[in-house]
């Protein structure tokens, strides 16, 4: 079997050197020349645990390969899918001037039946669009030949994206044909070998599962900051109340650690683009407004604590931040709660030393050099007057007090994502603050 795989970001490269894992023979295409001559070269544009191990093995074995010409790999392609991005317009909605210009190739050049299927998070309605712009370069050729399109979202998590695709724990295919049907349970065969079933639906309501999966977790997410904040006034503790909640089977423990908020690239537009596609269709989503709003203010959460402890003085000071990807395992700094700290403590004239296991290149080539990066974790403490976890990267975890004491000028943690023991830490010596306790 083969196929093509538009757009080598994260979606489009995982799935493609998953999909060649399993047998299958893969190209991936992008239109960024630089991208495809490293990946040509072994060069991965992105960090994720394993993909540059299985990458490398597929096309050893001759199962992928990257290509900046998508007409020229879609002779024998059974099926197309299109990963490449959909970034929010100004107004919140999702631009698919990308996927719609794939379409067209597509219609241009394809030369015999084909299923055409979106990876990227779109919009309701997007598959009639594609299905309308591959027809209309057809019709400008004349010619007859026959396609389907179909709705395809992925659910990975960035850091254990691999796992997630290969043992997945449902498959969600939008279709409106038969042949499309068995074409695409021919393809994910190898993965639901573990009993998770393929939910073959009609598109729309495929291409609304992933909106309403993302913005249920987002709003899990922005509820227990919520309270996080709440406890935080009437003297509860938030870890207690998270395992007195998590416990519940009808709650579940899964997103609902209070923290700085969510960020990455997913959560943030498509919460907001399932606002705009509400308010397109007169109906306004106030729960998923309210969850946004929640988020906004909770990226200030850490420099508001910073700011009371310091009384509102903190030109000179030397603040050391731990981690700066949105999450661990991943070098993603999309909407990261790290960016707008930064902000808020460069305006205040605070001096900043950061150090992350992974993100360091792409923070620079975000914000620069207004920032001091780090050789490692400790050189951020050295004669610092407070320390900001921001990302529970797992060498974090474990604290040197008797370290951390020699070197820094001041004694103050604060912790972004309530991984340490209060207690311990008051015990060493130590100023602490989490979210929520």
């Amino acid at each position: 079997m083969k196929i093509a795989m538009v757009g080598t970001g994260y979606v489009g490269l995982v799935s493609g050197t998953c999909f060649a894992e399993t047998g299958i023979e893969v190209t991936c295409i992008d239109i960024d020349n630089k991208k495809i001559d490293n990946l040509n070269k072994g060069i991965i544009p992105i960090y994720e645990p394993g993909l540059e191990k299985m990458v490398k093995r597929n096309v050893d074995n001759g199962r992928l390969h990257f290509s900046t010409n998508l007409a020229e790999n879609l002779s024998g392609a059974e099926v197309v899918f299109s990963a490449v991005g959909t970034p929010p317009d100004e107004d919140g909605s999702a631009d698919l001037k990308y996927v719609l210009q794939v379409a067209e190739e597509v219609g241009k050049h394809m030369t015999d039946y084909l299923v055409f299927v979106t990876k990227s998070t779109v919009p309701i309605g997007t598959a009639q669009k594609i299905k309308k712009a591959i027809q209309t370069e057809l019709d400008k050729r004349s010619s007859n030949i026959k396609f389907d399109v179909a709705s395809n979202p992925e659910f990975l998590k960035e850091g254990s994206a691999i796992d997630d695709f290969l043992r997945p724990d449902r498959i969600v295919v939008g279709i409106e044909a038969e042949k499309a049907e068995k074409i695409m349970s021919r393809l994910y065969k190898p993965f639901v070998l573990n009993g998770h079933p393929i939910l073959f639906m009609d598109i729309p309501s495929a291409e609304m599962t992933k909106y309403a999966a993302n913005s249920m977790l987002a709003t899990k997410i922005s509820f227990m900051n919520d309270i996080a904040n709440l406890c935080e006034i009437v003297g509860a503790d938030i870890s207690n109340v998270r395992k007195g909640i998590g416990s519940d089977s009808r709650i579940g423990n899964k997103f609902i650690y209070a923290g700085t908020g969510y960020g990455g690239s997913c959560f943030p537009k498509d919460v907001q683009a399932l606002i705009k596609t509400a308010d397109e269709n007169k109906y306004s989503l106030e729960i998923l407004k309210a969850v946004e709003r929640v988020n906004n203010k909770q990226k200030s959460i850490l420099f508001g604590k910073l700011n009371t402890y310091y009384q509102g003085n903190l030109k000179g000071k030397k603040i050391a931040l731990w981690g700066l990807a949105f999450k661990p395992n991943t070098d993603d700094m999309r909407e990261a709660p790290a960016l707008v700290l930064i902000e808020k403590l460069l305006n205040s004239g605070a001096e900043i030393y950061v150090y992350d296991p992974v993100a360091m290149p792409e923070c620079r080539r975000i914000v620069g050099d207004v920032v001091n990066y780090s050789e490692n974790k400790f050189d951020t403490l050295q004669d610092s007057d407070a320390l900001i976890l921001v990302t529970e990267w797992n060498e974090f975890r474990v604290l040197d007090f008797s370290l951390m004491k020699k070197i820094m000028k001041q004694h103050v943690i604060f912790d972004g994502r309530n991984i340490y023991d209060s207690n311990e830490v008051n015990e060493n010596g130590f100023d602490y603050f989490g979210i929520g306790r």
